[in-house]
């Protein structure tokens, strides 16, 4: 079984397709904190909840230097038309890509529901310190509290 990338380990610098169209990658964050959650699927409950969280908190993460980015397998167009659905401020970015970073980090994965196996992501948060390391891992994340969680061990780190 292969092992996937955990704390203290270097975060995987794989580019992502961005709502407008330009890509991203973690690299472009070097020197600085980055948060890397990862969600199933926009405009569902639980991921609208997340990133709503996360949106609320983007000022305090800003003023102490950690940046965010949420992540999905859904395209840019259903990015862009989450984002403004719901006045997101977080950046998003897609990972539609076969052997894309959620499969480098090893959660998209085999999942069930009501008796059918499908693919899927694990609702997983990364914090990254500004040496490109993982520093914590938040994993099968429950979403009530969660961007706070973050927030406090992002600002500590």
């Amino acid at each position: 079984m292969s092992t996937f990338p955990g704390v203290g380990d270097a975060f995987p610098d794989v580019a992502m397709e961005t709502p407008d169209g330009s890509t991203v990658k973690t690299s472009d964050f070097a020197g600085k904190k980055l948060v890397v959650f990862f969600y199933p699927k926009d405009n569902t409950p639980g991921c609208t909840t997340e990133a709503k969280d996360f949106t609320a908190l983007k000022g305090d993460f800003d003023k102490a230097g950690v940046a965010l980015l949420g992540v999905s397998k859904d395209s840019a167009k259903k990015h862009q038309n989450f984002i403004a659905k719901h006045d997101l401020k977080t950046p998003l970015a897609t990972d539609a890509e076969i052997g894309g970073l959620s499969d480098v980090l090893g959660i998209w994965t085999e999942k069930q529901m009501y008796g059918k196996t499908y693919m899927g992501m694990v609702r997983t948060t990364y914090l990254i310190g500004a040496d490109g390391k993982i520093a914590q891992v938040w994993n099968k994340v429950k979403v009530k509290g969660h961007a706070e969680e973050v927030f406090a061990a992002a600002k500590a780190l």
